[in-house]
């Protein structure tokens, strides 16, 4: 009876989901972890007058007004702060504080790109993500108790009630977890793909990075963990679900009168480069180390800096 009456529908896509904490319950979190980061990335933290600082500002403050028409993104004000460090990641807080890193601007190939990520994690805000999560952990926990209490009472052995804890625990984390935490970020990906729509961006791009991530991550020869055992889709799926919600996105797009896209696909450049790559890899135009990373320069892993004179052409209605 508690699970039936704490579903509620997720904005946008409409989704039944538990949720048991409320909004002003996270504002308070928010600030919390906004502390922790602060205090964590103060010696890293771009100012405000840093190009690279104004670009994201840009980006996100374009995606804030070509979806003011959703409450969740009107109602909040969207705080940047761009932190120095390789990792290639962002984040946004239920309160609005944006933060990236100087690792994924590395990471991008330019600015419609950019924009689709910021629009994914702008997209876990809206959705409410955070608190969904939490809800579903303190509800399984919850049960866990008294699967758990059970056990001990049949066999109040100590011993039994550690390992049956490990179990449990680790049942939870791969069979609801990090499923569900991948579920999340798929409808991230396509509220986010809508967001940027809305803003006039080439949603091919979307694709196209998620595909660059894979290439990226075989050249410097990371070892590739099975989706099953992520809290993310594989990158390879990602383009995949991504290249199945371009089209409905390109209409979105159309709808909002924006500028036609440039006939180059991003994503057919990307293959172009690919043949290329692999070409110059037969004819011996490319090195291999020990590590198994190569040194053929590839445009997207190049280190380049994202002009704020793109925007207004390439993305403004």
């Amino acid at each position: 009876m508690f699970y039936f009456t704490h579903l509620e529908e997720t904005p946008i896509t409409g989704r039944a989901r538990l949720l048991i904490f409320g909004k002003e319950h996270f504002t308070e979190l928010s600030q919390i972890e906004y502390n922790m980061w602060m205090e964590e990335f103060k010696n890293k933290m771009l100012p405000e007058r840093d190009p690279t600082y104004q670009v994201v500002k840009k980006v996100v403050s374009h995606l804030a007004e070509s979806n003011k028409d959703v409450p969740q993104i009107s109602e909040l004000k969207w705080t940047i702060h761009v932190i120095e460090d390789p990792v290639i990641n962002a984040f946004v807080l239920p309160n609005g504080q944006v933060f990236v890193f100087t690792g994924l601007l590395d990471a991008v190939s330019d600015i419609h790109q950019l924009s689709f990520i910021l629009g994914h994690e702008i997209a876990h805000v809206v959705l409410g993500h955070a608190a969904e999560k939490a809800s579903l952990e303190h509800f399984l926990d919850f049960f866990s108790l008294i699967l758990l209490t059970m056990i001990w009472a049949a066999c109040p052995r100590d011993s039994l009630a550690i390992i049956g804890q490990w179990i449990q625990s680790r049942f939870q984390e791969l069979l609801f977890n990090r499923p569900y935490n991948r579920t999340l970020e798929a409808e991230a990906d396509k509220v986010g793909l809508l967001f940027a729509a809305k803003a006039c961006v080439d949603v091919r791009a979307s694709s196209a990075f998620w595909q660059q991530m894979e290439l990226a991550e075989k050249i410097q020869g990371n070892p590739k963990i099975p989706e099953w055992l992520s809290t993310h889709p594989s990158h390879e799926n990602r383009a995949e679900h991504l290249d199945r919600l371009i089209p409905e996105a390109l209409k979105i797009r159309e709808h909002c009168n924006c500028p036609a896209l440039a006939s180059e696909d991003p994503r057919l450049l990307f293959r172009l480069t690919m043949q290329h790559l692999l070409q110059t890899s037969k004819d011996g135009g490319s090195n291999v180390t020990d590590h198994g990373k190569t040194n053929v320069a590839l445009p997207f892993i190049q280190k380049k800096k994202m002009s704020m004179d793109i925007l207004p052409g390439e993305l403004s209605r």
